[in-house]
C-alpha cells in the first residue's frame, strides 16, 4: 500500500433515530464478500482470514490503480466476528472507487503461512474481477508489492435485473444427450461461420445453437468458465483465480458485460430446450505450490485453505497434480464452495455441475479419503435447490478411484472410466472383452449395483469414449501414440494408457485409403455402442465430424488451430455428421434404450449363434432388448469387432419382422436407414469390426 494513502475512519449511516446499528457501525460478517445494501447506500464487506493479525481493505478509482482511494483497516475488536473480518462503508466515503482488493498481514511461518502486505489480494467472493492493464503474474510470484498489477474485485451496485422471461430450465431424460464443448474452442476457428467479433466468447455459442439443434443435442457441457490468469497460458481453463466470476475474456462485448453476456447465453439455451451444466473445478486454484503466485488465498491464509503436506521441501498438499488442494475438512472452504454452486444457480440459472476431480471432495483435513460421510455431499444432498441439479463426478483424483459406490455421493451421476475403456479395447479389437462389453452396455452395475442396499440407476452412468483430456474420436482410430511434443513438456505430458489402435497407419499424412476408410467405420461403431448403451451418454464437440488434435491427447495450452475445432471438416465428412445425427435421433426416439433402471428380463444375449461366447477369444456379441415393457420396439444388435466377417444366426422371429436400420460397413447414407431394410432370411453376415442394428416394430 502506497505511504500516500490514508486511513481514513467511516462514517456509518443512521438509522432513523439518528443512531447507528451495530451492523451499520460494524459491518456484518454475512454474506461473505461485497454486498450492496440498498436501503443503507452502503457496500458491506466481508473476508475470511483466520490467521491474519491484520487486514486492510483497498479501493481503487479507475484514474489509479496504484494508489487506493480509500483505505480502511479493520479493527478486530469492532470489525471481527469469529474468522471473518468485515465492515460497511456508505458509498459516500467511496467516491469514483470502482474496484478492492485487501491487504493482510500476519505471523509468518515457513511453509505454512504466506502473508505479505505487500500482495494486494483478491477477495475469494468477488463476482467480477478487473485484469488491470499492467497486469503482471510474475509479480505475484515474488516479494515486494504488484499494487497495479494484481487482479482486483469489481465494485457492482444497482444491477439491473436480468429479464428471464420466456426462459425455463429443461428436464431430460432418456432423450439426455451430453455435448462437452470448450467455450472459445467451440467458435474461434475463422471458419466456424461465427460473426467474428462474437467467435469464441458466449455470444458466439448462441450462434451455433440451431447446429445443436439439429445434432439433437440436449445438454451442453461446458468446460469450466470460472474467471482464471489470463497470464497463465491455462487454454482449458482448470487452473481458476475466483470461483464465483464468469471468464471476462469469453465476453464480446467488454470486460464489464460477461455476466449479461452469460445470462443472454444461458436463456438462449433453455429456449432453444438445451440444458446448460458447467464443469467447475473446485479442487485447486491457479496459485500453485510454493513456488505459484499469490493472488488471494495464500495470503489471506494459505493454512485454512489448503491442505498441508509434510514435506519439508513443498507446504502444500497435491492431489490435483496441480501444486494445491484445497481443504474440504474445513467449513469455511465448503461453505465457498456451495456459495458458489448456489450463486451460478441463482444468479446464472446453470441446470447442473459436472465436478472436476471430484475425489478431493472426500479428503479429509489431513489429506486421508473419508469413504463413508464426506460432509460438503450431504449438504449439497440437503440444498433444496442443488440436490435438485443434475450433478456429475468425476470420481477420482491423483490418489484416489472411487468410480461407482465407492464414491461418496450416492445419487450423483459418474463419469464411468471404465466404460470408455472397456470398449475402447473391445472395439480395437483386444481379447477377453466380451463379458466386460456386456456390463458396459447394460449400464454398469457392477459399479452401480441396484440391490436393496444401493439401489443405484443406470442413468448415473455417465458413457463415454471421448473427452477434452485425450484422444479426440478421430484421434483414437488414427494414433498408436500420443503426439504432444507442442506443449513443451517433451511430450511427457497426457496419458500414455489411451487404449488407441491406428488402423494400420501413424496420423494422417500420406494415410492409405483403406485405413482411412476403416477408421471412418470405427468411428461409427464407436459412436454406434455408445449410443445403443443404457446410461447417460457424453461426447465430446467435433467428433461428429472427425476432428484432430493431430495426435495431441493433453493440449491444455494450446490457444489455436489445435485446440479449436476444424469447421471445415465438418463439410468434408458430412456423412460421419449424419451418421452421428441418426444415431441420436435413433437413441431418442427409443426410450427403452436409456431407462432409470437396468433392462432386466427385457435384453437376452446371444452371440453368433444361440449362446454368447464369453470365452477370450470371442470378439462378437448380440443382444435383443424388448420393448414392450417401455411401450417401444425390439431391438436387436449384433457387434462384430473379429477382423474377418461372421455369419450371425438372427435368434427371434420371422425375418420379414426384422428391419436394418444401421451396418456401419454399408457407405454412406446406407450405414443408416430410417425407413428400414427388410431382412430375406434369419442370418446377416456382418462385415469385419461392423455393428449391425435391427428394428422390430411393436405392431409387426
Amino acid at each position: 500500500m502506497n505511504s500516500s494513502s490514508q486511513v481514513r475512519p467511516v462514517t456509518p449511516t443512521m438509522t432513523p433515530v439518528g443512531r447507528p446499528t451495530w451492523e451499520q457501525a460494524e459491518g456484518s460478517p454475512l454474506p461473505l464478500g461485497t454486498t450492496w445494501i440498498e436501503a443503507e447506500q452502503a457496500f458491506n464487506f466481508a473476508v475470511h482470514a483466520e490467521h491474519a493479525e491484520s487486514v486492510t481493505l483497498l479501493l481503487y478509482t479507475p484514474a489509479d490503480l496504484v494508489n487506493p482511494l480509500f483505505a480502511y483497516r479493520f479493527d478486530f475488536l469492532r470489525n471481527k466476528s469469529g474468522r471473518i473480518w468485515h465492515c460497511r462503508i456508505p458509498i459516500s466515503e467511496i467516491g469514483e472507487a470502482r474496484y478492492y482488493g485487501y491487504s493482510v498481514s500476519g505471523e509468518v511461518v515457513s511453509f505454512i503461512h504466506s502473508f505479505d502486505p505487500q500482495k494486494i489480494l483478491l477477495d475469494p467472493y468477488a463476482t467480477g474481477v478487473f485484469f488491470p492493464p499492467d497486469f503482471d503474474r510474475k509479480l505475484a510470484m515474488r516479494e515486494g508489492s504488484n499494487a497495479g498489477k494484481a487482479p482486483l474485485g469489481v465494485l457492482t451496485a444497482r444491477s439491473p435485473i436480468f429479464d428471464w422471461q420466456g426462459s425455463h430450465s429443461p428436464h431430460h431424460e432418456s432423450d439426455a444427450i451430453i455435448y462437452e464443448l470448450h467455450v472459445k474452442g467451440f467458435t474461434k476457428n475463422p471458419n466456424s461461420g461465427v460473426d467474428p467479433a462474437r467467435a469464441g466468447t458466449y455470444a458466439g455459442l448462441v450462434e451455433k445453437i440451431p447446429y445443436l439443434k439439429e445434432l439433437g443435442i440436449t445438454v451442453v457441457e461446458l468446460m469450466p468458465v470460472f474467471q482464471r490468469d489470463p497470464q497463465e497460458g491455462d487454454y482449458w481453463g482448470y487452473m481458476p483465480l475466483n470461483f464465483f466470476a464468469p471468464h471476462s475474456q469469453y465476453s464480446s462485448t467488454g470486460p464489464d458485460q460477461q455476466h449479461l453476456e452469460f445470462k443472454n447465453m444461458v436463456k438462449a439455451f433453455h429456449q432453444a430446450g438445451i440444458g446448460v451444466v458447467l464443469d467447475v473445478v473446485y479442487n485447486h486454484t491457479c496459485e500453485g505450490d510454493h513456488r505459484g503466485p499469490i493472488y488471494s488465498y495464500k495470503g489471506l491464509d494459505s493454512a485454512s485453505y489448503y491442505m498441508m503436506s509434510a514435506d519439508p521441501t513443498n507446504p502444500y498438499a497435491n492431489y490435483s497434480g496441480t501444486g494445491n488442494t484445497l481443504n474440504f475438512g474445513r467449513g469455511h472452504v465448503r461453505k465457498m464452495v456451495m456459495d458458489s454452486l448456489r450463486y451460478w444457480k441463482r444468479e446464472m440459472h446453470i441446470d447442473g455441475f459436472r465436478f472436476d476431480l471430484a475425489s478431493v471432495f472426500s479428503r479429509n483435513e489431513d489429506g486421508s479419503l473419508n469413504w463413508g460421510h464426506a460432509p460438503i455431499f450431504a449438504e449439497i444432498a440437503a440444498d433444496p435447490e442443488l440436490g435438485k441439479l443434475r450433478l456429475i463426478a468425476e470420481p477420482w483424483d491423483t490418489g484416489a478411484y472411487q468410480l461407482g459406490r465407492g464414491f461418496p455421493g450416492i445419487t450423483w451421476l459418474q463419469w464411468n472410466g471404465r466404460f470408455r475403456d472397456d470398449v475402447r479395447r473391445f472395439v480395437k479389437g483386444d481379447s477377453g472383452l466380451v463379458p466386460d462389453l456386456m456390463r458396459r452396455l447394460y449400464g454398469s452395475d457392477d459399479l452401480f449395483p441396484d440391490d436393496r442396499a444401493d439401489a443405484y440407476h443406470a442413468y448415473q452412468s455417465v458413457n463415454f469414449l471421448t473427452s477434452h483430456d485425450g484422444f479426440t474420436l478421430y484421434d483414437l482410430v488414427s494414433y498408436n501414440e500420443k503426439h504432444n511434443w507442442a506443449n513443451g513438456n517433451n511430450n511427457q505430458d497426457g496419458t500414455d494408457g489411451n487404449y488407441s489402435w491406428n488402423c494400420g497407419y501413424e496420423g494422417d499424412n500420406s494415410a492409405p485409403d483403406e485405413v482411412l476408410a476403416l477408421r471412418r467405420k470405427q468411428v461409427k461403431n464407436f459412436f454406434c455402442l455408445l449410443m445403443l448403451s443404457n446410461g447417460t451418454p457424453m461426447f465430446r464437440a467435433g467428433d461428429e465430424f472427425l476432428n484432430t488434435q493431430f495426435g495431441n491427447n493433453n493440449p491444455y495450452n494450446q490457444d489455436n488451430e489445435t485446440g479449436w475445432l476444424d469447421w471445415s471438416q465438418l463439410r468434408a465428412n458430412k456423412d460421419v455428421f449424419g451418421f452421428f445425427k441418426n444415431m441420436i435421433a435413433f437413441r431418442r426416439r427409443h426410450s427403452s434404450l436409456s431407462r432409470s433402471r437396468f433392462w432386466r428380463e427385457d435384453v437376452t444375449w446371444y452371440g453368433i449363434g444361440e449362446r454368447a461366447d464369453l470365452s477370450n477369444d470371442s470378439h462378437a456379441l448380440a443382444f435383443c432388448l424388448h420393448g414392450a415393457s417401455q411401450e417401444d420396439d425390439d431391438i436387436y444388435v449384433m457387434i462384430n469387432a473379429y477382423w474377418e466377417k461372421l455369419e450371425f444366426q438372427i435368434q427371434e422371429r420371422t425375418a420379414q419382422r426384422w428391419m436394418r436400420i444401421v451396418d456401419t460397413a454399408l457407405p454412406s447414407p446406407d450405414d443408416f436407414s430410417d425407413r428400414g431394410e427388410p431382412l430375406q432370411a434369419l442370418s446377416y453376415s456382418v462385415a469385419p469390426r461392423s455393428v449391425v442394428v435391427l428394428l422390430r416394430t411393436r405392431n409387426s
